[in-house]
């Protein structure tokens, strides 16, 4: 079965431990959680299931993307700034990628695989931005 999962980024500074992670399941299920101790807010998890449509559109964006084709090698490593992690299995495929924290573009080409990281950068922006969506549709919540 196809699925995305363990999409996070997250770091560890003045307010404790703070990340971001999503999942898309091969059953149709969104997870969403969300930690910051900012303005002393707390843990946020949504799950929720979206359609075979959603789904495939979620596999799409990734074929596309040809994060596939990557390998995280030559990106910075995590560090006390923070990390982005990414999992991806689609069919056969399975790959998993972990880079530092993404700033701007500015982090990306500046790095060893310019390329290799634009793809990975700009493949999480448009997954954060469609889960951004969708929990937008289903939740009344405010994603950061």
């Amino acid at each position: 079965p196809s699925r995305l999962s363990s999409t996070s980024q997250g770091h560890k500074g003045r307010f404790g431990h703070e990340f971001l992670e999503f999942e898309f399941r091969p059953d149709g299920k969104l997870r969403y959680a969300n930690n910051t101790n900012y303005k002393k807010d707390s843990l946020i998890r949504r799950e929720m299931y979206v359609s075979e449509t959603v789904m495939r559109e979620v596999k799409r964006i990734v074929a596309d993307s040809q994060i596939l084709r990557e390998d995280d090698r030559e990106w910075p490593e995590g560090d006390k700034v923070g990390s982005q992690e990414l999992e991806i299995v689609l069919g056969e495929d399975h790959a998993s990628f972990t880079t530092a924290k993404i700033g701007s573009l500015l982090d990306v080409q500046s790095s060893k695989d310019p390329e290799g990281l634009r793809c990975f950068y700009y493949l999480v922006q448009d997954l954060k931005c469609m889960v951004f969506s969708l929990i937008n549709l289903h939740m009344k919540i405010k994603p950061i």
